[in-house]
């Protein structure tokens, strides 16, 4: 396939101009036209890239990319280093951030939902469209400890959990993939038993305490593997790529 076809195909898909992100979504670094194999990744890190190049891939295909909102334009470095070996060997890098973490069937919190078996019921922010957090109930209810296995076992990842003064059980849970931390008051406001991010800051453990809600804080690769690995099978089911996921081990 061609590289900017791909593109195309990726856009249509992701719609990309809906969404304001934090950086570009789509081909952010142009390397040889034609594609057959993809490697894809949850971040563009320098080992993503050797493994890539080891593998002979055609492109990479990752949920967080380059060229972020706010961070230095001198290309040096640590970035000149991966940037380099992605041209130097041809290789075309494809990034979608929030596009990804919102998509319906193929986003990393409908993924997410899929995993811990619960029922999606809509966005968690109220008259967006693409809300990036998600809100729904599990089919029984379940004790914090429960639900805290729950998740270990299905990210491989024990999750931090705090249940100070929350409810004896859970059924309804908000969630919000990678750094979304900040969306546990919304889900409070909303009355859930619980909420769920990649990511905790210092200030969420008093937000859970004071709000009455339990907080699980599950790592913010393991809840993001997810979205970037079903979109490579779609892309391999869908227009016969030869596609690979790569998992590069963050503990974070």
């Amino acid at each position: 396939m061609n590289n900017l076809k791909l593109e195309a195909v990726l856009n249509a898909l992701l719609s990309p101009h809906l969404i304001k992100d934090y950086c570009p979504n789509g081909l952010q670094i142009e390397g040889k036209s034609e594609i057959k194999k993809v490697i894809t990744g949850v971040t563009a890190c320098q080992a993503l890239i050797d493994r890539a190049i080891e593998a002979n891939a055609d492109a990479i295909l990752v949920h967080h990319g380059f060229f972020w909102k706010g961070e230095p334009s001198e290309i040096r470095g640590m970035k000149f280093n991966r940037i380099k070996a992605l041209i130097e060997n041809g290789i075309n890098l494809y990034a979608y951030h929030l596009p990804l973490d919102v998509h319906p069937e193929l986003g990393n919190n409908a993924r997410l939902a899929q995993l811990l078996d619960f029922e999606v019921l809509g966005g968690l922010e109220e008259g967006n469209p693409h809300s990036v957090a998600m809100y729904g109930q599990l089919d029984e209810a379940v004790s914090g400890e429960d639900l805290a296995s729950r998740i270990a076992i299905a990210l491989h990842r024990e999750p931090l959990h705090i249940g100070d003064n929350a409810p004896a059980s859970i059924q309804s849970v908000g969630w919000c993939t990678g750094g979304g931390q900040d969306f546990i008051e919304l889900a409070g406001h909303k009355g859930l038993d619980a909420f769920i991010s990649g990511e905790v800051s210092e200030r969420t453990v008093h937000i859970a305490r004071e709000m009455g809600i339990h907080y699980f804080s599950a790592g913010h690769h393991a809840t993001e593997r997810y979205g970037i690995k079903a979109l490579g099978e779609w892309l391999a089911r869908e227009h016969q790529l030869e596609v690979g996921y790569i998992d590069i081990d963050n503990p974070v």
